[in-house]
């Protein structure tokens, strides 16, 4: 085996670490030359994807169905452990696959929404995001996975924040997200803390059998203290309804590359987080069966697709009503893992890939909009079909891929979520599904009518197609998700083979 491939998870972290470190070393050398820092962004986030492909084969060829890697030598529990197998391989495909499109389109964006003499600080924090998020993914480490959490957290508050020059609302929302965002942080710790307390241990598979070999471990308050804690923190960072409210600022006042990369990878990451505390750590009887925690977050899921859509309806700025469908978008997601039975999880992991393909080229499609017109209101787009028709093709799609429309991405995960609602007989939840595709209906055909069916204003004349390295990221999500409503082989049979192994192995 390769230096490469013994290291590869902790790889993973290390290369975007280093890689934002030194691009502000980057750019002490070379200056004014901002494009050198955009292109050192872009070779660290390309070869971060690499290394992540590489795990995965790794992980589908492995016997056992995971990966460890205990740094320093040092064995699970009493070293820091990193485990990956199929769930948390197919995340980090979705972040370092998001990262690295996103980065290439970055270059026009950028250069247009942020100062020059920022952009080496810029692309310091952007990989640090990447590397936080794919630390969090790969960790097997509970407090790893708050060090981790925290630097995604602060990285994200500061790229967001970088908005200020377009729209000073970048610095309120920045503020906002940092004040929810560490009240959900220091929920976690505190649950952290409390099963440290009782276990002894950090790591999340010992944490587990700890935690199931107490006598009153079903009746234990300190557990039940410390599944509330962490349900409610982790429930803030993925922004589930009703604890949403950083999460529309945030994408719509960030810089539209910010935008495209936290809408796709830091929610999704939250939702993630979820499953590996509830069902790793807890376990499914004692999260599902035990307590009325499902319960509650099929009722803020169910809420989740219902409320934010039709607030989507109402907004006039095309990022905030992004913004707002990604909160329904998400509310899938938790709908599918509280349902706990295979059809439910596979919908819910597919649909992290797929959202994050589809709503990850859409905010770009609006980015490019930004970058030719420096602005993205609805009135914005009227006609803007026959002014910039390859970006606003990619911008239909997504939207009825948002819809699940069949042969887009979002039809796959629709269908295996109502198929896990009928499994488990929450047929009011069918309903539920169906009104939120109604709904996304409804907001997708208010834009797509003003993009191809009215004439474009003779102010827009001169208006040209956005610049080939933002059309072809756009492009490039949009048709994974294309691609992967039609053959969904490997997104279906990975999001399958998680469902399986967290359900045979947390009872």
């Amino acid at each position: 085996m390769s230096f490469i491939d013994f290291n590869l998870p902790v790889l993973l972290v290390i290369v975007p670490l280093l890689g934002g470190v030194l691009s502000v070393v980057v750019g002490s050398i070379v200056g004014s030359r901002k494009d050198l820092a955009w292109g050192w962004a872009l070779a660290v986030s390309w070869v971060t994807l690499a290394l992540v492909i590489r795990m995965l084969l790794a992980v589908v060829a492995a016997p056992e169905g995971f990966v460890v890697y205990n740094l320093g030598s040092w064995p699970g529990p009493w070293g820091i452990e990193y485990r990956v197998d199929h769930l948390n391989a197919f995340v980090l495909l979705v972040v370092a696959g998001i990262g690295a499109a996103t980065t290439l389109y970055a270059r026009h964006s950028v250069a247009d929404e942020i100062p020059d003499d920022r952009h080496h600080a810029f692309y310091c924090v952007w990989l640090l995001a990447i590397a936080g998020l794919l630390g969090i993914t790969v960790t097997g480490d509970t407090f790893n996975v708050y060090v981790l959490l925290e630097i995604s957290s602060l990285t994200s508050y500061a790229l967001i924040a970088m908005g200020k020059g377009r729209d000073r609302r970048a610095l309120l929302a920045s503020l906002r997200y940092l004040i929810l965002g560490t009240i959900g942080a220091s929920f976690i710790l505190v649950g952290i803390g409390y099963l440290l307390m009782l276990t002894g241990t950090l790591n999340m598979a010992d944490m587990h059998e700890r935690l199931i070999a107490l006598p009153d471990f079903a009746e234990n308050r300190t557990v039940l203290v410390a599944f509330a804690f962490l349900l409610v923190g982790l429930s803030v960072k993925m922004a589930l309804f009703p604890l949403h409210m950083w999460l529309p600022g945030a994408y719509t006042h960030a810089p539209s590359a910010v935008s495209a990369l936290l809408a796709s990878t830091a929610t999704k990451v939250g939702v993630y987080m979820a499953f590996r505390f509830m069902y790793t750590i807890f376990g499914r009887h004692y999260s599902i069966d035990v307590l009325p925690g499902h319960s509650v977050l099929l009722l803020c899921a169910a809420l989740a697709v219902l409320v934010p859509n039709l607030t989507a309806i109402r907004q006039t700025n095309v990022k905030r009503l992004l913004a707002y469908s990604s909160v329904g978008q998400i509310g899938y997601m938790v709908m599918g893992f509280a349902l706990a039975n295979e059809a439910g999880m596979t919908g819910s992991i597919v649909h992290l890939f797929n959202h994050a393909a589809m709503k990850g080229g859409m905010f770009l499609a609006v980015g490019a909009v930004v970058y030719r017109l420096g602005r993205c209101h609805v009135n914005d787009f009227t006609g803007l079909g026959k002014r910039m028709p390859w970006t606003m093709g990619a911008f239909s799609i997504g939207g009825l891929g948002l819809v699940g429309f069949p042969l887009t991405a979002g039809f796959v995960s629709k269908w295996f979520l109502v198929k896990g609602c009928i499994e488990a007989g929450l047929w009011p939840l069918v309903v539920v599904v169906l009104i939120g595709s109604l709904l996304a209906v409804i907001y997708t055909w208010k834009l797509l009518e003003r993009i191809w069916f009215t004439e474009p204003p003779e102010s827009t004349a001169d208006l040209r197609e956005a610049p080939p390295t933002m059309l072809i990221s756009t492009w490039a999500l949009i048709l994974t998700s294309v691609y992967f409503g039609v053959h969904a082989s490997f997104t279906v049979g990975m999001a399958q083979k998680a469902a399986a192994f967290l359900l045979e192995t947390t009872q």
